[in-house]
């Protein structure tokens, strides 16, 4: 990869790039790790690599990197802003064929008191996922103004929200901010509406059948939370091989939530006719890196239990081979009343 190839990649990344000279000299920074430096990209250029690796140690590294092929890698390494701040990043160092030496700056959240093992994976995941949400959003737009058909612009048009809403909630993770979410009324049947509009987009989408009890108020909830989490429940769904699911919908009196009875609770029944869970994952269902798929993360039920206590909620199982079930109880009125 040139220099002028190396920077047309790199300068919308959200991850920061830089290149050096031999003599470890920056030439170029791409935006995002001069935001995180706090320093202009032009006045970057020519300072040493020192502004970034600060320690003897780490530039030794970097000298080694520019001898060897092979990558050479920083983790969680603390580095210096311009105005005395420091941040946690991992750095990775490649030679380049032109000589020159290629680094990779993936700023890390700051570990927090509260932190529990999925929410440390799922920001990992989220920072991951960024830089490939960027390039579909971008391939979606290019299509939605190419293509003349008004549904391939409509499903380009989903796929672009799509890409708006998860990369809102990859935000989130990252700045580790969920007591922040974006709270207000919530129309569950809207939520399961658009749910079904993103299983029917899908290459082999499932039958879907609806049983909404059209007098229940709307909830008080972060609705992109609430899709994700009923996302998750159908996908799980079909990759264990649904082809038919029911989204159900009552209100349930005197319901345990937690610690606390709720007067009257939202249930949102998610029905599959798949095989069902398998007895021996049943009591660790919802435990984070469960998964009764070889190709399974784990995260998905994990992911919906922590967004269903985030609104002071549960979701629970029932089931066998051919109609299995996964209820989401919702407290009436404010989450957290």
């Amino acid at each position: 990869m040139n220099d002028t190839a190396t920077r047309a990649w790199a300068e919308p990344l959200a991850t920061g790039v830089a290149l050096a000279d031999e003599g470890l000299r920056l030439l170029w920074v791409n935006p995002a790790l001069a935001e995180l430096l706090d320093i202009g990209p032009r006045s970057a250029v020519g300072q040493s690599l020192a502004v970034l690796l600060h320690r003897p140690a780490w530039m030794a590294l970097a000298e080694r990197a520019l001898r060897e092929p092979s990558p050479h890698q920083l983790r969680g390494i603390d580095i210096p802003s311009v105005r005395g701040e420091t941040v946690r990043v991992d750095v990775s160092m490649q030679r380049l064929a032109s000589g020159e030496l290629l680094l990779e700056v993936h700023a890390l959240a700051p570990p927090a008191a509260s932190d529990t093992p999925l929410s440390a994976t799922l920001r990992g995941f989220a920072h991951e996922v960024k830089n490939p949400l960027a390039g579909l959003r971008g391939a979606a737009q290019l299509l939605q103004r190419r293509v003349e058909d008004e549904q391939l612009r409509n499903l380009a048009g989903l796929v672009i929200a799509e890409a708006d809403r998860l990369a809102a909630l990859a935000n989130r993770l990252l700045r580790h901010d969920g007591a922040a979410a974006q709270l207000g009324e919530v129309n569950i049947h809207q939520q399961l509406e658009r749910l079904g509009d993103l299983l029917l987009a899908e290459p082999s989408p499932p039958t879907l059948r609806h049983d909404y009890d059209p007098s229940l108020p709307d909830i008080y909830g972060d609705a992109d939370r609430l899709l994700q989490l009923l996302l998750n429940l159908a996908r799980n769904a079909i990759e264990a091989g649904a082809t038919t699911l029911t989204f159900r919908t009552r209100a349930e009196p005197a319901v345990r939530l937690g610690e606390r009875m709720a007067r009257m609770a939202l249930r949102v029944d998610v029905i599959d006719d798949g095989p069902g869970v398998p007895e021996p994952l049943r009591d660790t269902l919802f435990e984070p890196l469960v998964s009764g798929r070889a190709d399974g993360s784990g995260l998905g039920l994990a992911l919906a239990r922590e967004i269903a206590r985030e609104h002071g909620g549960e979701l629970r199982h029932v089931g066998r081979a051919g109609e299995t079930t996964f209820s989401l109880y919702l407290p009436m009125g404010h989450a957290h009343d």
